[in-house]
């Protein structure tokens, strides 16, 4: 899939856990988990702004468009 979800490397740079993350910006940690992982499908704006301003981020920093040829030399 050609959009990386980089959520996981922002919540280690911030030291948060999954289930504290979810508390904060009210997603149920299941959902917030299948986002993590790249498993979703798509997202709401209001949780990529909940998320970023939790974060102190930009969706850039969790989002990441790559080329199909550019993934699997990864």
């Amino acid at each position: 899939m050609p959009i990386i979800v980089n959520l996981d490397v922002m919540m280690a740079k911030r030291k948060i856990s999954l289930n504290e993350l979810s508390g904060k910006i009210d997603i149920t940690p299941a959902n917030l988990s299948i986002l993590k992982t790249g498993k979703a499908k798509a997202i709401r704006f209001s949780t990529l702004e909940a998320i970023c301003k939790e974060l102190n981020c930009q969706p850039g920093d969790i989002l990441e468009y790559q080329e199909e040829n550019e993934e699997t030399t990864k």
